[in-house]
């Protein structure tokens, strides 16, 4: 992805309210990016890794089997069920959810302190529950919705379904119901062309980070 080239940068944060950016660094950032399906939260989130570097996204743990060629620690910290409870039991997970296959997915605690202990930034891809979990627990999350227009939504959602009809309607009108939604969040970023939303969405990381005192103000 080419780099992008930005005459304008975002008011965040304090700087949105007139403030300036502060010379005495404040907790480091957690940032939370959520949206419906279809959204191209993934997309953007492998953008924005490219764009700035000192980004890292957690690995979430799971209940689901290991497939061929995957590494605990890698795409995932692979858990039998009994751990995975205990784990929760002992509040190892900022969130967790349970899909309807039954598997169980998580953001382990762990995994911000280790992001931060190797002096990065931690990334979480969350559904709308989890998001809104973190950002009651976590002061210093930043929550950024990523939105997209409800046709395009629908040709996304059906380009990659594999379900039947009426499953594809369920998910379609989840994720109408989601973008109503967007409200609770900080941020929202409209993702109607990859490059112009990646841009977006690094220029608030990069203020965001800014005011924390984790890099220099552009």
């Amino acid at each position: 992805m080419r780099r992008r080239s930005l005459k304008w940068r975002p008011l965040c944060g304090r700087e949105a309210l007139g403030g300036r950016f502060s010379s005495v660094p404040s907790a480091r950032p957690v940032f939370v990016v959520t949206g419906p399906s279809g959204a191209g939260k993934g997309t953007l989130i492998r953008g924005l890794l490219e764009e700035v570097p000192s980004l890292e996204v957690a690995v979430s743990g799971t209940t689901r089997p290991r497939r061929p060629g995957e590494e605990d620690g890698r795409e995932y910290w692979f858990f039998t069920d009994e751990d995975f409870e205990r784990r929760i039991d002992a509040g190892e997970f900022l969130e967790w959810v349970r899909y309807v296959s039954g598997r169980r997915y998580g953001t382990l605690r762990s995994e911000i302190d280790r992001i931060s202990g190797d002096g990065k930034t931690c990334v979480l891809e969350l559904e709308l529950e989890g998001a809104s979990r973190v950002q009651a627990e976590v002061p210093s999350s930043v929550t950024i919705f990523i939105s997209a227009d409800v046709p395009e939504l629908e040709r996304r959602l059906r380009e990659r379904a594999t379900e039947s009809t009426g499953e594809i309607g369920e998910r379609i009108a989840l994720a109408r119901a989601q973008l109503e939604q967007a409200h609770r969040f900080r941020y929202m970023v409209r993702n109607d062309d990859v490059v112009r939303a990646t841009g977006a969405l690094a220029a608030l990381v990069e203020c965001e980070l800014a005011l924390a005192g984790t890099m220099s103000p552009p």
